[in-house]
């Protein structure tokens, strides 16, 4: 699936920035396997005195971003499983904020937060590769919008874009 397929039905109007990011060419596929390429090279940028750096009082540490771009992705991975089996329960938002201090970010390493986020990643690439393009024009809902399977996939990659772009800005 290419990004140009996307419908504006596919995803909510708060994410339009998001996929605003990707190029309307860009394969589904190919931009779940460039993600690990990218992260790593993320991780190979940053000190290790930068992770516990914060550029204001109440933002992150650069290491809880990082761990916020693998825990956001494991929830949207579960959304695009529970969408692509038919499960059309709604599924309620998540509070990304009070995921950050029950993460242990501070305890964490450059080495241990690639691993984890490569066997994320892996297991996103391997559920995506599972799909078919009918499974991806699949609609559910979660926090109070519909989103399809297709749109969640390209979201996972915008969304390590957009937080991999402030990261670099903003704490390197």
């Amino acid at each position: 699936m290419k990004k140009k397929e996307l419908q504006s039905s596919d995803y909510a109007p708060y994410y339009k920035g998001y996929y605003a990011q990707l190029d309307e060419e860009a394969e589904l596929m190919t931009l779940l396997e460039e993600g690990n390429a990218e992260f790593n090279s993320l991780l190979n940028d940053i000190l290790l005195d930068k992770l516990s750096f914060a550029y204001g009082e109440t933002k992150w540490t650069v290491a809880e971003a990082l761990m916020h771009i693998i825990d956001t992705e494991r929830i949207f991975q579960y959304r695009a499983l529970r969408f692509g089996r038919n499960d059309t329960t709604p599924i309620p938002g998540f509070e990304q904020d009070d995921y950050v201090p029950a993460s242990n970010a501070a305890a964490r390493d450059k080495e241990s937060l690639l691993k984890e986020f490569l066997a994320v990643r892996s297991s996103t690439i391997a559920l995506f590769a599972s799909f078919n393009l009918d499974t991806l024009r699949l609609l559910g809902t979660a926090s109070g919008v519909p989103m399809s399977v297709g749109a969640i996939g390209f979201l996972i990659s915008a969304h390590q874009k957009h937080h991999s772009m402030i990261i670099r800005d903003r704490y390197l």
